[in-house]
């Protein structure tokens, strides 16, 4: 297997009605949602291998979420039923090129109750790659499986991505979130994050101060920086660059086509600043398209952008 996830499948609900607010919105399309599934879905249309451990529902969202996994050629054999929980919910509104709020609903969500086997953990273990992300430390049985998932993907030599994915409705307070993802980090190869997440975990008020304290820490440090683009740290010093041009229909997404481009290419083993040029343009489609993961491209339609726009 190239890849082994383990995180959040949520379901997304996504206003028909471009630059109405949300509080009047009265269509909606529906879409399997949550950063790891939107993953998930990006690296499989890329061409990788892609597994996926989780918890869901008995319910019928569940198995529509699952459903749509199933269709990408991902492999849901180890994402769990939880009686009587629910998918986390969330709602947007589509007013582009720059306002696009969200609703969430998470009270106790299925994918929280994660708790995973020893047969699961033996089989996140094989992915090259194995990546899982903030949310998953919000709160327990998901905490500990997250932890020990990673811990065990480390022991069995792959090489461990984490998505700061910070969603403050799920913790208490931003310093538990920052707390939770610092204790990963010993066993984090690739540590990914937007200019927010990183000065959390960093628990600094600049980026500057984020990458310096951060940096040490972790193999490679990603920054997602938005409108201005990406930045990479590595041993051999920062690769910055900037974003690939498109008109923007929706930039909710945006982060997780950007991990799953770079991520795909870094499998490939090229260079840092061929893994941007795959994660940028990915990151560009999405946003010229509504929803996280149908939006996600093929390896062709990205490498097509690739070759028309660097």
């Amino acid at each position: 297997m190239d890849v082994a996830i383990v995180g959040r499948i949520g379901y997304d609900l996504y206003s028909d009605e471009s630059h109405v607010p949300l509080a009047k919105a009265t269509r909606f399309s529906r879409y399997l949602g949550g950063s790891s599934a939107n993953m998930a879905v990006g690296l499989s249309r890329l061409g990788a291998q892609v597994g996926i451990a989780a918890a869901v529902g008995t319910d019928a969202l569940s198995d529509f979420l699952v459903a749509c996994l199933k269709s990408e050629h991902v492999d849901t054999q180890y994402v769990r039923r939880v009686p009587g929980a629910l998918p986390s919910l969330c709602l947007t509104e589509i007013s582009p090129p720059d306002k696009f709020p969200q609703v969430f609903y998470r009270n106790n969500p299925a994918d929280v109750q994660l708790d995973l086997d020893e047969k699961t953990l033996a089989y996140l273990g094989t992915g090259r790659l194995f990546i899982t992300n903030g949310t998953s430390l919000c709160a327990s049985p998901s905490r500990e499986s997250t932890y020990r998932a990673i811990e065990s993907a480390k022991a069995a030599d792959s090489q461990v991505v984490l998505d700061v994915d910070y969603r403050s409705m799920s913790w208490r307070r931003p310093e538990d979130a920052g707390l939770g993802i610092r204790l990963a980090l010993p066993m984090v190869d690739v540590l990914i994050g937007n200019d927010l997440e990183l000065k959390l975990v960093a628990g600094v008020d600049d980026l500057d101060g984020a990458a310096r304290a951060l940096r040490p820490r972790v193999k490679m440090l990603v920054s997602k920086l938005g409108a201005e683009g990406t930045r990479v740290w590595t041993d051999d010093g920062p690769v910055f660059m900037p974003p690939y041009d498109v008109d923007v229909l929706s930039t909710i997404g945006a982060g997780d086509g950007f991990a799953s481009g770079f991520l795909y290419a870094l499998l490939q083993d090229k260079s840092i600043e061929e893994c941007l040029h795959y994660g940028n343009a990915a990151a560009a489609i999405v946003v010229s398209r509504q929803s996280c993961s149908e939006a996600m491209p093929t390896l062709e339609e990205v490498e097509t952008m690739i070759r028309e726009q660097s």
